[in-house]
């Protein structure tokens, strides 16, 4: 894929920065200016999709890269098979959450062989620029102004916005009715489940398990998905003998 495999090889902790800003504009221009051909894109019926961003402020909805090990680190794989599955301002959201995460990896990626010092100054001037989450969210201004650092509460903020999201993002997924049981094997049903699986996340939306939604296991990896997610009907699977996440089926096939 040669639009996604694309390197400028920074070398200087300036460089790197410029490459991020524009890594970061390019996505930012997919998630506000362009949301509307980002999302016609992002297409729930296609193969595992990503959302590159490229320094020169452009952006791309592709395939992930055939290399192994890749160029770059990787964006979050499978972004359109959550689309129709979730309000469109919270897909919209979970896409900007992984977007900044990918933005951070390629910045260290780059950085990895820097100094401590000059990681540290890499890290300062990344953050001062608002997160791909915040401006989708409209947390704050597009506008990539120095933001005044407080002298404290800065990790507890940062911290504070990708969990928020998620919470977001958990809050939006409408729950299925149960069926009325008594009171106590409701109760002892459902403690005994959410405590089995009380770890367990969605490996395309990362949303927490909860008893009142279907979900499917991979039996390639072993990761499980929110049926909605990966488009698996809870009919569907009682044909399927062995489930092949997504993920695991892009795999087999590029072999």
């Amino acid at each position: 894929m040669e639009g996604a495999s694309m390197s400028t090889n920074p070398r200087t902790v300036d460089e790197v920065f410029k490459d991020f800003k524009g890594r970061r504009l390019g996505m930012l221009k997919a998630l506000t200016a362009d949301v509307e051909e980002f999302y016609r894109q992002c297409d729930p019926e296609k193969e595992n999709l990503c959302l590159y961003g490229f320094p020169e402020e452009a952006w791309e909805v592709n395939l992930p890269a055939e290399e192994v090990p890749p160029e770059l680190p990787e964006p979050a794989l499978g972004i359109n098979f959550a689309r129709d599955g979730m309000q469109r301002k919270d897909w919209l959201s979970l896409v900007a959450v992984h977007s900044d995460a990918w933005l951070l990896a390629v910045a260290f990626y780059y950085g990895a062989r820097f100094d401590k010092n000059e990681r540290k100054r890499l890290f300062n001037m990344i953050n001062e620029l608002p997160t791909v989450f915040d401006v989708v969210t409209g947390k704050k201004p597009v506008k990539d102004k120095p933001a005044v650092n407080n002298s404290s509460g800065t990790k507890t903020k940062s911290a504070t916005k990708v969990v928020s999201a998620e919470k977001e993002v958990a809050q939006a997924k409408p729950a299925k009715p149960v069926p009325p049981i008594q009171k106590d094997e409701e109760d002892a049903f459902d403690d005994e489940d959410e405590e089995e699986h009380g770890d367990t996340f969605c490996g395309s939306c990362g949303g927490p398990y909860t008893a009142d939604e279907f979900w499917i296991g991979c039996d390639i990896c072993e990761k499980w998905f929110h049926g909605k997610c990966v488009k698996i009907t809870p009919a569907r699977a009682e044909h399927i003998k062995q489930y092949k996440c997504p993920s695991c089926s892009n795999k087999r096939a590029r072999t």
